[in-house]
């Protein structure tokens, strides 16, 4: 009988390729124990349960919140996304309204659409300014650090938050090992009130492995309700307990992201060499993105040619291509990735790309716009209807529409250059 995921996975197992993206753990065999396939148990009178947590797992919790520095850590199977979740019902009361940096996962709208909050959308530049207009705002929702890498002031941010009593929530899904880094650039160091931190992603945790973290001693005590609210009552074991072993492993190895912030700030001065753009500013120190388009190469392109050199990057789209570099790479992943570098070739940089459309007119809830009947149109036929999805072009990597946003002309035409054909909008 046909396995088809199965013998893909194993298909590409195969290909060898170095890892550089999620999970972190890049399947080397000394990032976590063999045997955790033989710990899928569940939840009995001595392995504990996640959300009547008294046991292990409680100790389990109590020593990350010690490493993060936090007020309480909860522990999350199921990803990031139950994190965001728990975390905007702790801080916004349904029907509230949100401070929301345009840059945010889907899972963020979702939650906002269940919850029926109403975000007060704004550019990451204008967080601050926004907050000062919008005193009673219940929550200030960011993304830190973004796909590509780059880091908002936090500080800055959270000491407007203070100054007006608003919780400062950061979907941190790709800065977990933040904490860790010289400097240390972890948000809920930085002054956020709660963080949702994605294990998974850059450290050698399980797919699925996450930490909802809470600085705010107001958010504590239901924080586990908050979980079980969205959360399954079936979690992995063997995610949970590959939390706990990443979380011993981080306290006896901090220095370990010393040499890796090294090799990583070698090759972006590499690729520098090259004439190839890497992030500037305030930036994650061990991830590596690259602006292909500075050589006049599509990013998409690009990872192919990367892959052909042997090398899995995170992401690619018109213009960049993303690389999450841990301490389980090996230096021999490091050296295919400078191959790929080197093999890129170098022509006219590509036409900047064209500035974001005014954010468009709120005509419906969010909540309303997702759970109303809708149907797909073309974008041509679409102006002046009520959009019913996010429309996120890459790059900016910042959705031009919302659900509920009336489709405009900029819009349509911003959309049309990145190639979209049709969007779905309320009936």
């Amino acid at each position: 009988m046909p396995t088809p995921l199965y013998s893909a996975l194993i298909n590409h197992k195969k290909s060898e390729r170095a890892s550089f993206h999620t999970p972190g753990h890049k399947n080397n065999p000394n990032a976590l124990p063999h045997d955790l396939l033989t710990l899928d148990f569940t939840e009995l009178p001595d392995t504990d349960s996640l959300f009547e947590a008294d046991g292990a797992i409680l100790e389990s919790e109590k020593l990350a919140a010690k490493l993060f520095r936090a007020d309480r850590t909860c522990i999350s199977a199921g990803g990031c996304t139950l994190c965001i979740q728990a975390m905007l019902y702790l801080a916004a009361p349904s029907g509230s309204s949100i401070i929301c940096s345009r840059i945010l996962h889907r899972s963020a709208v979702n939650t906002m659409a269940l919850l029926d909050l109403h975000p007060i959308w704004a550019m990451p530049n204008d967080i601050i300014s926004t907050i000062e207009k919008n005193p009673k705002a219940k929550a200030v929702y960011v993304t830190s650090p973004n796909y590509y890498g780059e880091i908002l002031d936090i500080e800055s941010i959270s000491k407007v938050c203070k100054k007006y009593d608003i919780p400062l929530l950061v979907d941190n899904a790709h800065g977990t090992h933040l904490m860790f880094t010289n400097p240390n650039l972890h948000p809920l160091s930085m002054g956020a009130s709660m963080t949702a931190c994605s294990a998974h992603k850059t450290l050698n945790v399980l797919t699925g492995g996450a930490w909802l973290n809470i600085k705010d001693k107001r958010f504590s005590e239901n924080a586990k309700d908050a979980m079980a609210l969205f959360g399954s009552t079936s979690p992995n074991y063997a995610v949970m307990a590959s939390l706990d072993l990443s979380r011993e492993w981080l306290e006896n190895h901090k220095d370990k992201y010393i040499p890796l912030q090294k090799r990583v700030s070698e090759i972006k001065n590499f690729a520098e060499e090259r004439g190839i753009f890497t992030s500037k500013g305030l930036c994650d120190p061990t991830r590596i993105t690259l602006n292909t388009a500075s050589i006049g190469l599509n990013g998409k392109n690009a990872a192919e040619i990367f892959r052909k050199s042997g090398v899995e990057p995170e992401f690619a789209d018109s213009a960049h291509i993303v690389f999450i570099a841990t301490p389980f790479n090996t230096e021999s992943d490091f050296m295919r990735l400078e191959k790929g570098i080197g093999l890129l070739p170098i022509n006219k940089p590509l036409p900047p790309f064209p500035e974001l459309p005014p954010l468009p007119p709120v005509k419906e809830s969010i909540r309303g716009a997702v759970f109303s009947e809708t149907h797909t149109v073309s974008l041509e036929s679409s102006l002046g209807q009520i959009a019913a999805q996010a429309a996120c072009p890459c790059p900016p990597g910042i959705p031009v529409v919302m659900p509920g946003e009336k489709i405009t002309k900029d819009v349509i035409e911003f959309l049309k250059r990145y190639g979209f054909l049709t969007i779905k909008v309320i009936k």
